[in-house]
């Protein structure tokens, strides 16, 4: 590490090889084609990469890891794939703001294992922060408050007490509502604040940010207390409403740090550093 600040205690994960950073996949049962496209992209992975991450918001909406034991159709052939990839390549499963109510038990379930908030990957490219990134978009006081309201453990343990109607029901007012809601923001306060990845990256010691949420991806090159940073932001994915589609992902490897678009259809991928 090059920064003379001593990084604060956070999790450390040693990740050896090349590893696959993807996020904000947000399958549902509306998303038939991205579903077909997230399970093509497991495929490649289990046999390129040497351990995948997804960074928050895998699905739309999750409302408690008991939806996993008698899933619907479009659900089952999702945890099918991850399942069947995680028998072959380690994989760790990220919260977002849609579905932070990912628990151990679908972990357990997947044979995955829980990413942890914020993460210290240690990786050929070097020491990454990596989180969601809904964290760092603190123009946004109403979400900021809402993001803490329903990350309260006795908030989630009465919310997952309650019947899977009821939760269900819940889940697709909340969505509604935050849909309206983003219509009337300004754009710059639904993205990152600079002086929160500032800060995140001073406190934890790291050179390199990398984050989904934003569905903006790129590298963004940015100087902090004298030493030159990089935040990347991981794409999106949306194969089904989207013209033309999206995917993709990040890489980290001894080549370093790069963008991955996955392909609209059969042909090769476009990398971008």
């Amino acid at each position: 590490m090059s920064s003379l600040r001593k990084p604060r205690s956070l999790n450390k994960l040693p990740c050896p090889g090349r590893v696959w950073v993807a996020s904000d996949i947000h399958l549902g049962p509306d998303s038939p084609a991205t579903a077909a496209a997230f399970h093509a992209f497991l495929e490649r992975a289990a046999r390129e990469a040497d351990t995948l991450i997804l960074a928050g918001d895998i699905f739309d909406a999750w409302i408690g890891d008991d939806v996993a034991l008698r899933p619907e159709p479009w659900l089952k052939s999702s945890l099918d794939a991850l399942k069947a990839f995680a028998v072959r390549t380690p994989l760790w499963l990220g919260r977002g703001n849609r579905d932070f109510l990912i628990g151990h038990r679908l972990a357990l379930q997947l044979g995955a294992r829980l990413l942890p908030e914020p993460a210290l990957l240690q990786t050929q490219a070097g020491v990454v922060l990596l989180t969601h990134g809904d964290e760092y978009c603190t123009g946004d006081a109403r979400y900021q408050r809402f993001r803490r309201v329903v990350r309260h453990p006795g908030v989630q343990r009465a919310y997952l007490a309650l019947p899977l109607s009821l939760r269900q029901r819940i889940a697709n007012w909340a969505r509604q509502r935050s849909k309206h809601a983003n219509r009337y923001k300004p754009a710059n306060i639904m993205d990152v604040a600079p002086s929160s990845v500032e800060d995140a990256l001073r406190s934890s010691g790291s050179n390199i940010l990398i984050h989904g949420h934003t569905h903006r991806p790129a590298r963004h090159s940015l100087r902090v207390d004298g030493w030159d940073r990089e935040r990347w932001v991981i794409p999106d994915w949306d194969f089904d409403h989207a013209r033309p589609p999206r995917g993709g992902w990040i890489e980290l490897s001894s080549g370093g740090v790069r963008i991955v678009h996955a392909p609209a259809e059969q042909g090769g991928d476009q990398a971008s550093k």
